[in-house]
């Protein structure tokens, strides 16, 4: 299958170059010198049917990349960071990097908002933020994704008074299938906005993202031992103890860890440690996950071995709030992530640990991350108009090699579908259109804007055509 119409999580078949573009397997072509009035330009790739070595790479203006989809009626699918799992950004059409759609546009103390290109990374956002004494409310785990990317699939951390990243857009300007440029808030294009603050990347090409900001802050991070029955007894005294409250449970035990992540003034501070985090957190783990693909049976054993080595007391850190929300992801993975009506966290719980101590052959491995976010009133985020409880379950793949998993994640889908769940946008699932039609009260809203804004489908791809066919 060719490279450019398969997309995998880990590893990626691209690697950043220090020019900031996609690097794929084929001649780079050279770049212009006049780069007019947007300031920077993005990268086209086409990579033929069964021509592995005919990938080309043209350096190009959004508009002129559309206006060329046109001509050649080809798709068109823009990639941000390629941390999501799913094929969701993956094309046998045009694909746009905006890599060099990375500044900085505007910065606004008064209003406390930033305005930036669609393709900065978050992670070179917050030193630019940083310098103005700024900060974002909220980050998912990971920061080396784009501002266009992470509010398209719709990314979260945790926070019961914190939504989706996207809740902290107050303004884009979004590139329509017919080169229409459309400036989209609450008071201009309100609707549009409404949709595409999740877009799935299927509305036309986010060029500029304006973010609603916080004074910079720091957090500590608290980390303690506890039990499952503990936690899904309070979960509403947990939420109401840390603003930030998350907690990772360890299947086939009773093994919780809280992690509290709450506003501090006390300098910076770090319990981390190359050899426990690394040496046993990471080596050691690897190796044991490895042997249990010959002996499932471990897999118990290797959950509750690692939480009383490595969680199984007090832990604290303090830093800049992007340094304790974001974290390193060491391991090749598999991973599901729903989002579920708040109040059923417990029996959604209770019932995958059920089905797991019932089904001895299935095995998971540890953790299963459990956060809280705000409802909001964006068209297909997995949030729209509940508090939600989302679920996240992992399946590792040591040195690369695939782990059976299939049992669990179906079972997995089915209690989250039970209790009213939605998947991440861009994470795997098996959902079609008449799952969402059932899981989204303004499905169709969304699909009339779209097909509106893009009625010959340049931005669908297999992915999408699942979505909404």
């Amino acid at each position: 299958m060719a490279v450019a119409r398969r997309c995998t999580f880990s590893p990626r078949p691209w690697r950043r170059s220090e020019s900031s573009f996609l690097e794929w397997p084929a001649q780079r072509l050279p770049a212009r010198q006049h780069l007019g009035d947007w300031g920077c330009n993005t990268w086209v790739s086409r990579l033929p049917r069964r021509e592995r070595p005919g990938l080309r790479l043209m350096q190009m203006l959004p508009p002129q990349v559309l206006a060329l989809a046109r001509q050649q009626n080809k798709r068109v699918k823009v990639v941000g960071g390629g941390h999501s799992p799913s094929d969701i950004a993956c094309t046998d059409g045009f694909m746009i990097h905006m890599g060099k759609m990375n500044r900085v546009l505007k910065v606004d103390t008064e209003k406390k908002q930033v305005t930036v290109e669609a393709g900065i990374l978050l992670a070179d956002l917050h030193p630019q933020l940083d310098k103005h004494g700024l900060a974002l409310s909220n980050l998912g785990a990971v920061s080396d994704v784009t501002a266009g990317g992470v509010i398209g699939s719709g990314t979260h951390n945790t926070g019961i008074k914190h939504g989706i990243l996207a809740t902290q857009v107050v303004a884009l300007t979004l590139l329509t299938a017919n080169g229409t440029i459309l400036e989209c808030s609450e008071s201009s294009n309100a609707e549009v906005f409404q949709a595409a603050r999740v877009h799935l990347g299927c509305l036309g090409v986010i060029l500029t993202v304006t973010l609603q900001c916080v004074p910079q802050f720091h957090l500590q991070e608290t980390t303690f031992p506890s039990t499952l029955k503990e936690v899904l007894d309070n979960l509403d005294s947990h939420l109401k103890k840390s603003e930030y409250f998350r907690f990772l449970w360890f299947p086939h035990s009773e093994n919780v860890s809280v992690i509290y992540q709450d506003h501090t003034n006390k300098p910076p501070s770090s319990s981390a440690n190359w050899f426990w985090d690394y040496a046993i957190g990471f080596y050691l783990l690897e190796f044991l996950l490895w042997i249990s693909t010959f002996l499932p049976g471990l897999v118990g054993w290797i959950n509750r071995f690692f939480f009383w080595l490595l969680f199984n007391g007090k832990k604290e850190n303090c830093n800049l709030s992007h340094k304790i929300f974001t974290y390193e992801c060491r391991f090749k993975q598999h991973v599901q992530d729903w989002a579920i009506p708040r109040e059923k966290t417990k029996e959604a719980l209770l019932e995958l640990k059920a089905m797991l101590e019932a089904n001895p052959k299935v095995v998971a491995h540890y953790p299963v991350e459990v956060r809280f976010t705000r409802g909001d009133d964006i068209l297909l985020s997995p949030c729209f108009q509940r508090d939600s409880c989302y679920m996240n379950i992992i399946m590792y793949r040591p040195y690369g090699k695939d782990v059976p998993r299939l049992d669990y994640w179906l079972a997995y889908e089915t209690i989250m579908k039970k209790v009213g769940g939605r998947p991440h946008w861009a994470k795997a699932h098996n959902c079609t259109r008449k799952d969402f039609e059932k899981m989204y009260p303004a499905f169709q809203r969304f699909c009339a804007i779209r097909e509106k804004l893009d009625p010959t489908g340049m931005f669908l791809n297999a992915y999408l055509e699942k979505v909404f066919y």
